[in-house]
């Protein structure tokens, strides 16, 4: 290698190293996240700090028994430039000459959570305004929450609804009761329980009427027509039976199901049957012809709930395999699959008047708008059991009823929980009886109507007693503005 030139000084190579960690500091310096807030402290220059903190603090006070601070020149001219610009935060008192709002309202005092100003804002008029504020600690983060302005709850605050209470037991079955239905004149209901009857009762007094036999296993659905004196039942024996109440028998039967049956919807205005069971399918029977027009299959598991509208989505299926499915009728398709729950979708109920429908799980309960199934909100507390049933009434009282006897009242709007109470079991039963299969609302949606595991039927009304200052409205709105 030929050496160096006259005139020229040895150019010592850099090592790649070197190279590397030069543009790396170059590289964090410029894109560093912390490269706009103050660097951290220093431990070597700490006495300076402090001494330049004490100067900024007490540099206008002078200590007793101590000769007189000097001043450095600059920080003298400095002083004559700016008169009243000191960083010192001063007090009105008499004859205080360092207190700017003592010169004839020239300069202004402005106290705020602001930096030190270096120089004063001179205005239009040519009056300047000197900010002066405490000093700021180094380690502080100046966050956009302390700036932002706190906004109220969008929640919708519940209404206050009366507590309701258990006002008649009634007893006759000899097994689980699993099944209500009201008759749209509400007469009378018809319930289905394991002793394999449907009975009968009388709405204003609780009477039995009349009994029905016909199925060998349970009976887990029934729908009552209200364009035929018709009544449908559905059990465990894979039969789906049509009752004519003018002759008290079978007149129909409907054969399809490959395992039991575990609910059943009549369509509200065309003459079809929808039905639900063990073998994972929703079958859709003419009522008339006995046929069967689709077998809406999809759902990996137990079709469980199911309910019906006049407009699409007409048909609406939950199952254990914790999906929620929208059907189309017409070519007997999958509109829809909701999979926000994480467990089994044991009970769905649809709102008498809004275009929204709730469903029921283990883990919580949810809102759900209809047509398109946009998820609303979680009900805000949880019942922490399994809910094998729910119901709501025109005034937008939902009532869940779970497996450990818990009946529990919420306001559809808000999903307040305003009441929880917990049915008793009759006398003779066990307190593992406490369970509810079925609820339901009658006509007018005064009356809520239970069945449950200790082979009675509770009904309940509203409190007439209570008022506001009895019984409180204890609501927290969530701290999360979403509604979910």
């Amino acid at each position: 290698m030929p050496g160096p030139t006259l005139g020229m000084e040895t150019v010592e190579p850099q090592s790649l190293k070197k190279l590397s960690l030069k543009s790396l500091k170059r590289a964090l310096d410029l894109f560093s996240p912390i490269h706009g807030q103050l660097p951290p402290p220093d431990p070597e220059s700490k006495k300076i700090r402090m001494s330049l903190k004490i100067s900024n603090e007490y540099g206008g006070v002078k200590p007793a028994g101590q000769p007189p601070r000097k001043v450095s020149s600059d920080a003298q001219d400095r002083d004559q430039q700016a008169p009243g610009s000191s960083n010192v935060l001063a007090l009105p008192g008499p004859g205080d000459s360092r207190n700017p709002l003592n010169r004839d309202g020239q300069n202004a005092l402005v106290v705020g959570p602001s930096l030190q100003s270096k120089a004063p804002n001179v205005g239009l008029s040519g009056k300047s305004t000197t900010v002066v504020s405490a000093p700021v600690p180094f380690d502080r983060n100046f966050s956009t929450s302390a700036l932002m302005e706190r906004i109220p709850s969008k929640w919708p605050r519940p209404v206050w609804r009366a507590p309701w209470k258990n006002y008649r037991v009634i007893s006759g079955h000899l097994g689980w009761v699993r099944s209500i239905a009201f008759e749209p004149g509400n007469q009378w209901f018809c319930t289905g329980s394991a002793d394999r009857t449907i009975k009968i009762w009388d709405v204003a007094t609780g009477v039995l009427k009349l009994t029905l036999t016909g199925h060998i296993e349970q009976v887990r659905g029934l729908a009552v027509s209200n364009k035929h004196t018709y009544m449908f039942s559905a059990g465990d024996d894979k039969q789906v039976k049509c009752w004519d109440l003018e002759q008290n028998k079978v007149i129909r039967s409907y054969h399809g199901h490959l395992s039991g049956v575990y609910c059943l919807a009549l369509h509200p205005t065309i003459d079809i049957l929808l039905t639900g069971g063990r073998d994972s399918v929703c079958r859709v029977w003419d009522i008339r012809s006995k046929m069967q027009i689709h077998a809406l299959s999809g759902h990996e598991n137990t079709v469980c709930s199911v309910f019906t509208r006049p407009m699409d989505p007409q048909v609406v299926t939950g199952s254990h395999d914790s999906t929620i499915k929208f059907w189309d009728l017409r070519y007997g398709k999958t509109m829809l699959t909701l999979t926000h729950h994480k467990k089994s979708v044991r009970a769905m109920a649809l709102h008498p008047k809004e275009n929204c429908f709730a469903s029921a799980s283990a883990e919580n309960i949810k809102k759900f708008n209809l047509p398109k199934g946009e998820f609303l909100h979680n009900m805000l507390s949880q019942q922490k059991t399994i809910i094998n049933t729910m119901a709501v009434n025109e005034e937008g009282v939902l009532a869940t009823g779970g497996d450990n006897g818990s009946l529990w009242f919420w306001d559809w709007k808000s999903g307040h929980n305003f009441q929880q109470t917990q049915t008793i079991v009759q006398p003779g039963s066990l307190d593992s009886e406490a369970g509810m299969y079925a609820l339901s609302y009658d006509v007018t949606g005064t009356r809520l109507v239970s069945c449950e595991a200790d082979k009675t039927i509770k009904m309940w009304k509203e409190d007439p007693n209570a008022t506001p200052e009895t019984h409180p409205l204890n609501f927290k709105p969530p701290k999360d503005i979403r509604r979910f």
